[in-house]
């Protein structure tokens, strides 16, 4: 029997990092270093943590609500960096002095859950007045992309901005250094990501093949910070961002770091080694959550983006911002208030997914795939076996499988129209053996012809997102688990 290959290492590579990236390792490093060994340990990281006072003078705030909200954000703040990081990085131009990327981590009251929302960067909002902390000079309110709340006022003004803006209390605040994702992400030894395609932007220099690549430090930059992969940009970003995290979670919980001491500390000093963070947030807080979270996994976190509107909405002075979907939007904030699970809850007796059973990534989504299944075998109730399958994995089957007009196929058909050609290979992926046949004209309709040699469904999910945020987006917020989303297992 052939030996597995082995996943794709990157070499490794001199890349320009995203500042984004930076939320990736602080939502790690809030998972790693609530899980700890020890006050001395514990003790030795908060110590090292900068702090800032986000709090102070906020008025008119809302409810605390049920369990434990984290304001996460990344600051472009390469000014920090020294000349060798910059020349290495290809750091050039000036600081923006603004948040890049900002999500909301919510840690449930029995703190057996991580709920994780992205909150797009350029999203349209108004700035409550305030006072310039540079200059003293006192400003009302005033439109502008959210990112410009950290320029205008700092920590505080964000703050007072995503409150008002979501109506969720902000209980602690976390911001990241870049270099401290890189650091977590070499001290894990690498941290794995797979995708249905190859991956390329030449802004980044993302080059990725298809299937899986374990990253190091640097190249996991390139790859949480690229934007011109395809056309949902930043918000095909934040997915890869929160994807990135549950992979770190997955590597963490798995590999033994949680349980060994030694490389428990490296990678809590690598991870919070250049994080700010609230005063609020010190040494007890760590044990105590650690002491509630020692059981927590990819199954217990769960990830979406804000619901949005319009992605491109453009804005004389500013240029394309991003409009919510305000009645979805409240409904999913209103979740995050009332601790309620945004991915619903896991079916009674349903287990969290196994390693071997995690759905293989393909390009097009499933539910955005038609199916017509024909039996083509002499064995009873194959097709709506199959059917059924299908259905269970995502796939709009229609529910009423047919036979075909013989019955001795031997392999698996799928015939498709060449224009759906991508909706064609993610269902092969699925019905692993199966042959493609185009049929020009047929229409977005995919037709399975089942043979003698069919072997089973393979599970499959969406490995990126669809145009500029998806259906879902439009709709109303749609969250996956991360056990969902990790790679499988080789």
């Amino acid at each position: 029997m052939p030996a597995t290959p082995r996943p794709h290492r990157r070499r490794p590579a001199r890349r320009p990092p995203r500042w984004g990236l930076r939320i990736s390792a602080c939502t790690a490093g809030v998972v790693l270093a609530v899980s700890g060994f020890g006050h001395v340990v514990v003790t030795g990281v908060a110590d090292g943590i900068g702090r800032v006072d986000p709090f102070s003078d906020l008025d008119e705030r809302p409810d605390r609500g049920r369990g434990l909200n984290f304001l996460v954000v990344g600051v472009d703040d390469r000014d920090r960096v020294s000349e060798e990081q910059r020349r290495e990085h290809r750091l050039g131009g000036e600081a923006c002095r603004c948040t890049d990327t900002m999500m909301l981590v919510h840690l449930s009251e029995n703190r057996e859950r991580a709920s994780v929302v992205s909150l797009p960067r350029d999203t349209y909002t108004t700035l409550p007045p305030h006072t310039d902390p540079a200059s003293g000079a006192r400003h009302g309110t005033e439109r502008v992309k959210l990112n410009a709340a950290y320029t205008h006022g700092g920590p505080q003004l964000t703050v007072r901005t995503v409150e008002r803006l979501t109506g969720v209390h902000v209980h602690h605040y976390l911001e990241v250094d870049f270099t401290s994702f890189m650091k977590t992400v070499d001290a894990l030894d690498g941290v794995p990501v797979c995708t249905a395609r190859p991956l390329k932007d030449s802004h980044s220099g993302l080059d990725l093949p298809a299937g899986t690549s374990v990253l190091n430090g640097g190249e996991a930059l390139s790859y949480v910070r690229a934007r011109y992969v395809d056309g949902a940009a930043d918000l095909g970003r934040m997915e890869r961002q929160q994807r990135f995290v549950a992979s770190v979670i997955d590597r963490a919980t798995r590999s033994g770091v949680l349980m060994n001491p030694g490389r428990f500390r490296a990678v809590t000093g690598a991870a919070l080694g250049s994080v700010r963070a609230d005063r609020g947030f010190g040494t007890e807080e760590m044990l105590a959550l650690g002491k509630a979270m020692r059981g927590f996994g990819p199954a217990s976190s769960e990830f979406t983006t804000v619901p949005i509107k319009n992605a491109r909405h453009r804005v004389p002075g500013l240029g394309e911002t991003v409009l919510w979907d305000a009645a979805p939007a409240r409904k999913l904030f209103t979740a995050l208030r009332e601790d309620r699970p945004l991915a619903g809850p896991r079916p009674e007796g349903e287990p969290a997914r196994k390693p071997a059973q995690r759905a293989v990534p393909v390009e097009v989504a499933p539910r955005n795939i038609r199916v017509q299944v024909d039996n083509g075998t002499r064995e009873a109730g194959l097709g709506h076996r199959v059917d059924q399958g299908l259905a269970d994995t995502g796939f709009a089957t229609t529910g009423v499988p047919g036979n075909a007009e013989k019955q001795d196929a031997k392999r698996t058909e799928i015939a498709y129209d060449p224009r759906w050609d991508r909706s064609a290979r993610a269902l092969a992926a699925a019905l692993p053996g199966a042959e493609l046949r185009a049929v020009e004209g047929q229409g977005p309709l995919m037709r399975v012809i089942l043979g003698a040699e069919f072997d089973g469904v393979t599970p499959v999910r969406a490995a990126a997102p669809q145009g500029d945020g998806g259906a879902d987006r439009r709709t109303g917020h749609s969250a996956v688990r991360g056990d969902e989303v990790v790679c499988p297992d080789d």
